[in-house]
């Protein structure tokens, strides 16, 4: 049963505002409402925690804008925008992600700026918001004020990371429009702000646990430390592989509390991303949405194709045909890897439960359609492996690693999109004793990758497929890295962190072998808009 939990009504309350017509153009004076007398309740302070989250869903998860996930997917080695017939070329926009030829002008890096940013100010509003008011006014206690407090302290760290992560060196703001024009800080300087408003709060917030789903849990904060140790040395400077290791533990022993009173790996492979995952053992903090509570969840944005794929999913969305699985990464998956027969739309594609073909709509109108691995002009005969601008309705496999439900399911559209699971604190522990270990695999660091891959293999096959302390190179932990983070936001993050992003081939992209593009160049909107901005060398 989908649980309704805080985060969600409050969710509800915004969307039914913003379904109000707007004909009353009177002015309304609203001065006599200050932050010591607007909130009443907890619940109002817990309300006020909350507007950023609503924000957050749009730059960070692939149902949103031209955000984090926009950019940290298409710059990498996965998926791509590629240009299909008429469609797709959009300016060039998503070809020079995947080219690595961005420049400071790029309109949608102004937009992931201004998303980002915007989301850090909501942050901040509600943690001077929630600062000033009286705990014994409104019946709570001081440590009770404190954890909510903490959990705005957390987010706005977690925004800085992400934020960091795409530009270095940035301003540091904790005061809603102080200064005018910020300064950039150093990225060491950033990193360092994270690290302490992390470790002053962390301990303050709230066990994990059903009615923290959408919120900043101990569990979270705790996976935000060890993402931010285990990029560290990128991030810094310094490496922090045991840190990694001491906030991977805390969260792999339970410390910070689970969803289901037990947190373990999900063994089902569907289980984190199905429309009933709220219940997964494994998920730590995810975006709570309800199609029920008129906020539901759906991959029209970039995942979903054209109109006659809602007959093949028995869905009632259809989208832009745009990201596909380039030829290089649907390759890495083996044949008997259930993560490849499940996670993927590939082959011939038809109506949900029938043998009966879905039928194309632009080159292959009225035919079969039939999803392939390659990105070319197949109808004029292209061979060879095409370009990004050699697309058709049909190239590359294709998103299926989310699950809406069917339209008759109790549950169609009520999945959560998920930020942190328990697989990934795995991956990040087994990486950080690999990096202790001279980039050797131990046998923790194999036992825990292990511990994953297997839920993906028959017990005939894991005989052949487990790893070894031999076989579990750094390289091979990229690559199942990217097998089991596939479509979930962190590739380019990845590949900066493995040397690989500027240095590696993939699909239709050579290395450029220039470091400064592990940065994004500062938007020059941005920096015509403040003067006290420091563009990032390289642009």
């Amino acid at each position: 049963m989908k649980k309704i939990n805080l985060f969600q009504k409050v969710i509800c309350a915004m969307g039914l505002l913003l379904t109000i017509g707007c004909t009353d153009l009177e002015e309304t004076t609203y001065s006599e409402l200050s932050e010591s007398n607007f909130y009443k309740t907890e619940l109002e302070l817990v309300q006020a925690n909350l507007r950023p989250f609503t924000h957050m869903q749009a730059w960070l998860s692939w149902s949103g804008q031209d955000g984090y996930y926009y950019h940290n997917e298409l710059s990498a080695d996965q998926t791509a925008w590629p240009q299909k017939g008429r469609h797709g070329y959009d300016n060039a926009d998503h070809i020079r992600q995947h080219y690595h030829t961005w420049t400071e002008q790029e309109g949608r890096l102004n937009n992931a700026w201004r998303l980002m940013w915007t989301g850090l100010g909501f942050v901040n509003t509600a943690i001077e918001s929630i600062e000033a008011v009286d705990a014994a006014s409104i019946g709570v206690t001081p440590e009770r004020l404190a954890s909510i407090v903490a959990e705005a302290k957390v987010l706005r760290a977690y925004h800085y990371m992400k934020i960091m992560d795409m530009w270095g060196n940035v301003p540091i703001v904790t005061t809603v429009g102080e200064p005018n024009n910020p300064a950039t800080s150093s990225r060491e300087e950033v990193f360092a702000f994270i690290e302490q408003e992390l470790l002053e709060n962390v301990e303050k917030l709230q066990p994990l646990s059903p009615k923290l789903i959408g919120r900043m849990s101990r569990a979270v904060g705790y996976s935000i430390l060890s993402e931010l140790y285990l990029n560290a040395e990128v991030w810094s400077g310094t490496p922090r592989w045991e840190e990694c290791i001491v906030y991977s533990d805390k969260v792999i022993n339970g410390d910070g509390g689970s969803l289901t009173g037990n947190i373990s790996l999900d063994q089902d492979p569907l289980g984190p991303f199905n429309n009933t995952n709220e219940d997964s053992p494994e998920n730590i903090f995810q975006f709570p949405f309800s199609r029920k509570n008129d906020f539901g969840y759906d991959w029209r944005s970039f995942y979903m194709g054209f109109s006659n794929m809602t007959a093949a999913l028995d869905v009632n969305y259809s989208g832009n045909n745009a990201f596909v699985v380039i030829p290089t990464a649907y390759n890495v998956f083996k044949e008997n890897d259930i993560r490849k027969q499940e996670w993927f739309l590939f082959g011939p594609q038809y109506k949900y439960g029938t043998d009966e073909p879905i039928l194309g709509s632009e080159e292959y109108n009225g035919q079969p359609f039939v999803y392939v691995n390659n990105i070319r002009r197949n109808t004029e005969g292209q061979t060879g492996e095409g370009s990004m601008t050699d697309g058709e309705e049909n190239s590359g496999a294709r998103f299926n690693k989310y699950r809406s439900g069917t339209q008759d399911d109790p549950n169609y559209l009520e999945g959560d999109y998920v930020v942190y699971r328990l697989t990934e604190i795995y991956f990040n522990k087994a990486e950080a004793l690999m990096r202790l270990n001279n980039g050797n695999a131990t046998q923790a660091s194999v036992d825990l990758i292990n511990a994953s891959k297997k839920r993906y293999f028959t017990e005939d096959d894991w005989a052949t497929e487990a790893y070894t302390t031999t076989s579990l190179t750094m390289s091979e932990l990229l690559a199942e890295r990217g097998r089991e983070f596939i479509f979930e936001g962190m590739r380019r993050t990845d590949l900066i962190r493995f040397g690989a992003f500027t240095t590696n081939s993939w699909w239709d992209h050579e290395p450029s072998g220039d470091a400064h593009l592990t940065l994004y160049p500062i938007p020059y909107r941005q920096l015509q808009a403040n003067p006290n901005l420091v563009q990032n060398p390289g642009y």
